[in-house]
């Protein structure tokens, strides 16, 4: 045993280490538990934004965190800027589907793929040039969010709501300068069940005196589902309507499917004129009907129908010769044609698992092995809890919060007449009547104001989701509406 006394450090090393402890500690702290990306992988030169990237967790049981991206406004003035929290649809869908392909200030290079890492351009429609977006993987299960136990990924909507409403908290803990920023919530399709019931849910603790709550002004949806039997029964009309079912067929589904599950009808002829009626709307690109029908370049189920909700169950061929040398991509999107709308989703899937991608984007080795930007509808369990979300509607909108509800007219998935039927629903008076509004001198649309700050929109040309069809048109209402201006 050595009989050495223990060695002293002097004041002046002990007071070097404290200091150095401090820089660190504020360091960190100043930084927030994210990662600042500068660069991307396919993406010309430095960023010419902010983007941070980072796990939160929600679920410490089980181990869940969610993953998200954050990019900071473009704006001159960015300590005003709105702050839009965004969410995409789909059960199990990646975030980045709204970065990349709708809002956000990113976007692909359409080419052909050759094994080489896609490109990436910047979209100067991006909804960052007005406002704060914080990107979100929601639930746990999407994109790179993950769960290190398996009953981690047992959610539904109620508790994948519950779960954000936990993120904003601990986010905004790591980030309190963004607080007092005007806080909305935004997302399309499925994704429109969960914004005004994540909405009310911050309204809730708003009132209560929550400290660390948002300074939540209002939401908007896009395409949105509500979970009610119009999002589905509202395809008839509409199909009707672009001649793409006959009167007959129209007339026997109305005589013989009134009061019916559409989804599950118990009528004979009810489900016989259905599966006629599917059929035909096969043949027609759902997600906007003047566009060709291609597979969705992602295991996704099919939404073509009415029993239910994503595309291209003809398009599960597995192109192995694609991935020869990347034995963790067990699961390639089948390759749409070159042209097809849907190439932009392929080309996500060899960016998103590329390992360069995943080191700049701050991935946690071993928690996600293979990104997808949708899961297959039974792959991980999800609830569909959250049986209608018009009644939040309603609830917020009363109490002042400010809502933007606005559909591409060319979308069968979920048809702007299903929207706009429960948007009359909810009885509230007409302050500004149905007119057009304009971008450069043409109609971008048609509007119509209610005396519950509600607006509702159409994006002429505009599918599911709209500002993936037309960029420019939602983007200008975006950039109107999130500063109080009339479309």
């Amino acid at each position: 045993m050595s009989t050495r006394p223990p060695r002293r450090l002097c004041s002046c090393c002990c007071c070097c280490r404290l200091l150095c402890f401090l820089l660190v500690a504020f360091a960190a702290a100043s930084s927030g538990s994210g990662k600042v990306v500068s660069s991307l992988p396919g993406f010309d030169g430095p960023l010419p934004f902010h983007l941070e990237t980072g796990y939160v967790e929600v679920d410490e049981r089980n181990g869940a965190e969610l993953f998200y991206y954050f990019v900071e406004s473009e704006s001159a003035n960015k300590d005003d800027a709105p702050f839009l929290l965004w969410l995409t649809g789909g059960y199990r869908c990646t975030v980045f589907s709204g970065l990349a392909y709708e809002i956000g200030p990113v976007s692909f290079v359409v080419e052909p793929y050759d094994g080489t890492l896609p490109r990436l351009r910047y979209n100067t429609n991006s909804w960052t040039k007005e406002s704060h977006i914080l990107f979100v993987d929601s639930p746990v299960g999407a994109g790179f969010s993950f769960s290190r136990e398996s009953r981690g990924y047992e959610v539904g909507d109620v508790s994948a709501s519950t779960q954000l409403h936990q993120f904003l908290n601990k986010w905004f803990d790591d980030h309190p300068k963004y607080l007092a920023n005007p806080f909305y919530i935004g997302g399309d399709s499925y994704a429109g069940k969960i914004a005004p019931f994540l909405a009310q849910m911050i309204s809730e603790g708003v009132e209560a005196g929550m400290k660390s709550a948002p300074d939540l002004k209002g939401y908007l949806v896009g395409n949105p589902m509500t979970g009610e039997a119009i999002d589905y029964s509202s395809r008839v009309p509409y199909a009707h309507g672009f001649a793409i079912i006959s009167d007959q067929l129209y007339e026997t589904i109305l005589g013989h499917c009134q009061g019916e599950d559409y989804t599950n009808p118990a009528n004979l002829l009810c489900a016989q004129a259905l599966d006629i009626f599917n059929s035909l709307t096969n043949e027609v690109q759902m997600s906007h009907v003047l566009m060709d029908t291609c597979v969705f370049a992602s295991p996704a189920t099919n939404v073509d129908s009415f029993s239910s909700i994503d595309a291209g169950s003809d398009g599960r061929k597995i192109l192995r010769e694609e991935i020869t040398g990347a034995g963790r991509l067990n699961h390639p999107p089948p390759r749409p044609p070159f042209g097809c709308f849907t190439y932009r989703y392929y080309l996500s899937y060899f960016w998103a698992n590329d390992l360069r991608t995943r080191d700049a984007l701050g991935i946690k080795e071993g928690t996600v092995d293979e990104w997808v930007r949708c899961h297959d509808d039974g792959e991980l369990p999800y609830e569909s809890d959250l049986e209608s979300s018009i009644k939040y509607h309603w609830n917020l909108t009363s109490r002042g919060y400010r809502a933007l509800v606005y559909s591409g007219d060319h979308d069968l998935v979920v048809p702007h007449l299903g929207t706009q039927a429960w948007v009359r629903s909810l009885n509230f008076s007409i302050v500004d009547d149905w007119r057009a509004w304009h971008l450069d001198g043409q109609s971008a649309g048609f509007t119509i104001s209610y005396s519950n700050n509600m607006t509702f929109a159409t994006i002429k040309g505009g599918g599911h989701t709209a500002p993936e069809f037309e960029p420019e048109r939602c983007f200008a209402m975006f950039s109107r509406w999130i500063v109080n201006r009339p479309l």
